[in-house]
């Protein structure tokens, strides 16, 4: 009888919040908590007194920070899913692949690894921020910057670390 080996029946916990329908509650989870920062940072850094402005500035903004945080997400974990299909060809163990797409702590590189990935994305969350949601809205470059680097931190994707051992059985 030949040998068949599957891999990677079950998926990465990160993985699935980009498949239809977790998805959905991904989009709506991360519209919230991007809202929520967006506010946040309106009162933090005093951009205006105004509760127009502060309309205004939510608007402008929210959909923009929303889509390039999903953005940044997907390219984070796409690092993520690669390294998982085609680490043996890049000379990874096993262990270590199965500490990226299964059990980060179990493997101190795994942790490394995907903290790495978390960084692609928050240094993509600042950048698409920073260039081009607040470029035309806030004016003054520190400012700015203030702005986009406390979303890139509070938004970071922290789901990368959740071990997918603790949602399968």
């Amino acid at each position: 009888m030949k040998d068949i080996k599957i891999y990677n029946v079950i998926f990465p916990i990160w993985f699935l919040l980009f498949f239809p329908p977790v998805i959905f509650v991904t989009l709506i989870g991360n519209f919230i908590i991007d809202s929520i920062v967006v506010i946040a940072c309106f009162y933090m850094f005093k951009l205006t007194k105004s509760e127009h402005k502060r309309k205004e500035f939510y608007k402008k903004s929210i959909v923009k920070v929303w889509l390039f945080g999903f953005l940044a997400d997907i390219l984070g974990a796409a690092l993520l899913f690669i390294t998982g299909m085609f680490g043996s060809e890049l000379g990874l163990s096993n262990e270590l692949i199965t500490g990226i797409n299964y059990d980060p702590f179990s493997q101190p590189l795994a942790v490394f690894i995907i903290i790495v990935a978390m960084l692609v994305s928050s240094v993509l969350i600042f950048y698409f921020n920073y260039r081009f949601t607040f470029q035309s809205i806030i004016e003054n470059k520190r400012l700015r910057l203030k702005v986009a680097l406390t979303i890139a931190i509070v938004t970071i994707p922290w789901t990368f670390l959740l071990p997918t051992k603790w949602f399968y059985l």
